[in-house]
């Protein structure tokens, strides 16, 4: 056999090779992207009725509130970003970082910021009791999450469906 066909068979491995790799290639990048698609920080739970009397002092308003979780090993900058109610309040985010695995809750009532509670400072409530979303918005105003309880879609009723035993909306 020639040098030449040596060469020429050489070729058309490599190139029946690269085929291949970049098929397999294909489908793991896909998944890839898939995987950065899925929300870094979710609505993890929210307490939309705060339990005890309803007097809107701070301490009944410090009862409603919505929880956030980092799902990621990296802390994540929430400056600029949005939580709002379909009611129409909306809390922005200043000169705060999630740390990784970490969860704030974010309270309607007036208190002091620390790293796992903040406060909106709000003197009256924000989500309604019955039937309401919460959205959460990056500083591009892209939707991250949003978390719905009350009335669903479909007219059903599903308040009592996804509570934990001490009242609080979790995610199902």
């Amino acid at each position: 056999m020639s040098a030449n066909a040596v060469s020429v068979r050489c070729l058309a491995a490599a190139a029946i090779a690269a085929a291949v790799v970049g098929t397999v290639a294909l489908p793991a990048s896909a998944a890839d992207h898939s995987r950065h698609n899925r929300a870094e920080v979710q609505i993890s739970a929210v307490q939309y009725d705060a339990p005890g009397r309803n007097d809107r002092s701070a301490h009944s308003l410090n009862k409603e509130w919505v929880e956030l979780t980092n799902t990621t090993r990296h802390a994540v900058n929430l400056n600029g970003w949005t939580l709002s109610a379909e009611r129409g309040a909306t809390y922005t985010f200043r000169h705060y970082r999630l740390a990784p695995r970490a969860t704030v809750r974010i309270h309607t009532g007036v208190g002091r910021d620390t790293r796992t509670d903040l406060f909106q400072d709000r003197r009256r409530e924000v989500l309604d009791n019955h039937a309401g979303t919460a959205v959460l918005r990056d500083d591009h105003r892209r939707l991250v999450d949003s978390e719905s309880w009350g009335h669903n879609r479909h007219g059903r009723d599903d308040r009592d469906n996804r509570h934990d035993r001490d009242g609080h909306h979790r995610r199902g």
